[in-house]
């Protein structure tokens, strides 16, 4: 009814899809689209399909966007549950900071710390140590 585009966020099991999409009677026109998997490209050695690759997946097709002189769009997120700092919203704050203005509260945008993947790397720590001790124990054992 607004007559503008709508960004579809899509998740699989490995990759995170965003398309810019347009109604047309005869069908939706997809105009711009970004996977995770296009991060390989960029030197990404990481998983496709964490927070920080969903952001980056939002950076990529926000500066498609931008190419193509889209300068304001909707968020569809079809039947995913509208959770506080999910993927989909990781996509929508990367498509807001390549300069594309969208309608999304800034509440549920997921924090800076998570978007760099902090919260990953701390539970890596957790089991760098958990593998250390490990390796003590195995010593005394021994």
């Amino acid at each position: 009814m607004s007559k503008k585009p709508r960004l579809v966020v899509r998740k699989s099991l490995k990759y995170i899809t965003a398309q810019v999409v347009e109604f047309d009677k005869t069908g939706d026109r997809t105009l711009v689209v970004a996977s995770s998997q296009e991060l390989k490209k960029h030197g990404w050695k990481f998983a496709f399909d964490n927070l920080p690759a969903a952001y980056l997946t939002g950076l990529m097709i926000g500066k498609k966007i931008v190419k193509v002189g889209i300068k304001e769009i909707f968020l569809d997120a079809g039947l995913y549950p509208s959770t506080k700092g999910s993927r989909v919203y990781a996509v929508a704050k990367g498509v807001i900071d390549s300069g594309v203005k969208m309608a999304v509260s800034a509440d549920v945008l997921p924090t800076e710390e998570r978007i760099k993947g902090s919260h990953i790397s701390n539970y890596l720590e957790k089991f760098r140590s958990l593998t250390e001790e490990f390796e003590k124990i195995k010593q005394k054992v021994k």
